[in-house]
């Protein structure tokens, strides 16, 4: 059977143009929110992974922002990449910084240590 020579059944006058869907702005309302809360949650908490996930979702928020969020936010979008960055920053300090290890357990101007009391 041969397809080739077969009749063209589609008929011009029964064609519709495609017309774009009008966008909804309340998925990127919500990533906005998202991408400026996570990075506080991951400081607040000292959780890396929330800090990694801040990075990745302000990121994507940054590079989907369209003309019409970059006029209706009151901050850029690279704002809060800035702020994602900064809240791993805040995670990973204790590696580099551990919290004890500038504790001293007297110090020299300090009182002396009590004496014992004899028996």
């Amino acid at each position: 059977m041969d397809f080739r020579k077969e009749k063209d059944v589609r008929r011009p006058d029964l064609i519709v143009p495609y017309q774009e869907p009008a966008r909804s702005n309340e998925g990127g309302e919500f990533q906005s929110t998202l991408s400026s809360t996570l990075p506080m949650a991951a400081i607040f908490m000292r959780n890396r992974y929330v800090g990694w996930a801040a990075v990745a979702f302000s990121v994507q928020t940054w590079l989907g922002e369209s003309e019409e969020t970059k006029r209706s936010n009151s901050s850029p979008g690279y704002f809060s990449v800035g702020m994602s960055i900064m809240s791993l920053i805040v995670t990973y300090l204790p590696l580099f910084l551990p919290p004890g290890a500038n504790l001293q357990q007297g110090s020299a101007t300090g009182a002396p240590a009590p004496a014992p009391i004899p028996a």
